[in-house]
């Protein structure tokens, strides 16, 4: 089955010497990972459209008997160039991928995430973040899983509670914000 969905590039693996593992958040199937066949090579039509953060509109082959799916094209919608031009902004964006990452499931539709993280993207894109920027990243994630009480604890708290842990780059972020 082909499908054409919307999706966030939160992971890229080097698969062989011309291929990607690539993992993306969508629109419609949340996190998933796809394929990206003879990526690497001098001249492929992905060349330049796979790099951390982007924003893009993707043809999907969905394989029935595997996770990895096949991606067939690749447009960009946004790269978030802003994120790369400061360390710190860098930073957080993978913090905020890796603990999406580490709260959700493969193939498990999350729009409301999705949107989250476009808008975080988006928001470091302009301007550069801080503890505040954490916080309510934290605090959105737990409404859209279904962990916000508000008062009691933090969002990160909550979060730990639920799933074990917090990514470890926290820390590291928080000790720089």
């Amino acid at each position: 089955m082909v499908e054409l969905l919307n999706g966030v590039l939160l992971r890229r693996i080097r698969f062989s010497n011309t291929s990607l593992i690539l993992t993306w958040f969508t629109d419609l199937h949340g996190k998933i990972k796809v394929i990206a066949r003879g990526a690497l090579r001098s001249g492929s039509p992905f060349a330049g459209k796979l790099d951390l953060f982007f924003h893009c509109e993707l043809l999907l082959a969905f394989s029935r008997r595997s996770e990895i799916h096949q991606l067939r094209e690749v447009a960009i919608k946004t790269t978030f160039s802003g994120i790369r031009a400061s360390y710190l902004k860098a930073s957080a964006a993978a913090y905020f991928v890796e603990l999406v990452e580490s709260v959700t499931e493969p193939e498990h539709s999350a729009p409301e995430i999705y949107r989250l993280l476009l808008r975080a993207f988006d928001y470091l894109d302009r301007r550069s973040p801080d503890a505040k920027v954490v916080h309510f990243f934290e605090s959105e994630l737990c409404k859209c899983l279904g962990l916000y009480t508000p008062g009691l604890r933090s969002a990160a708290e909550r979060i730990r509670e639920a799933y074990g842990q917090l990514p470890e780059t926290r820390a590291a972020l928080m000790a720089q914000l």
